[in-house]
């Protein structure tokens, strides 16, 4: 009971950290302005992280991969802080398991997966949002925002699909594209240990 309790801990404070990573690195990658509403609350939780990363791993091909090697940094210190606690905690921990074998074998796999589990969740949230304020106030300065972050994944599917009676389907199928990627996500975080 300890033991989820602290894993819940944890990983509320981690996934506020790699969330705002993500959204930082996608706020990049669709070259949204600075100045938008959710750059300050992004930029304060990610400062710390991204621009000591920034001077080692610059930008390439529109994308800011210090932000996404810190979000992975982030999960993988996650995933093996609740790894060696259960296993301690158990007493499975044995002297012959070195710590380099266990961040390869679980470590380093287990953070991918929830990297990008989270990463699924961000996008999910992101249309979510975006499909409920365009019902509820279209013209909240969130929304541009919000479209911005989602157009890239929903302008090849308008491409694709008619609107049916004015109404766009793309966040539709989009959604539900991102839960058939969520089941294998899923499926992938069952062949490790967290």
């Amino acid at each position: 009971m300890l033991f989820e309790i602290f894993r819940l801990l944890i990983e509320s404070a981690a996934g506020v950290v790699v969330f705002a990573l993500l959204l930082r690195a996608l706020m990049q990658w669709v070259r949204l302005h600075p100045r938008n509403p959710l750059a300050p609350f992004v930029f304060s939780v990610t400062d710390w992280a991204v621009r000591p990363l920034r001077r080692i791993v610059p930008g390439f091909g529109g994308l800011d991969w210090a932000s996404l090697l810190a979000a992975l940094l982030v999960a993988a210190a996650l995933n093996m802080l609740l790894l060696l606690v259960r296993w301690a905690t158990m007493g499975e921990l044995s002297s012959s398991m070195s710590l380099a074998r266990v961040v390869i074998s679980f470590g380093i796999p287990a953070a991918l997966v929830w990297l990008l589990k989270s990463a699924v969740y961000l996008l999910m949230g992101i249309v979510m949002l975006q499909v409920i304020l365009s019902w509820v106030n279209p013209h909240s300065p969130i929304a541009s925002v919000l479209d911005d972050l989602s157009r890239p994944f929903l302008d090849p599917l308008r491409r694709v699909l008619p609107t049916l009676g004015n109404v766009d389907l793309s966040p539709m199928v989009l959604f539900l594209l991102l839960q058939v990627l969520m089941i294998v996500v899923q499926q992938l975080s069952f062949s490790f240990l967290l």
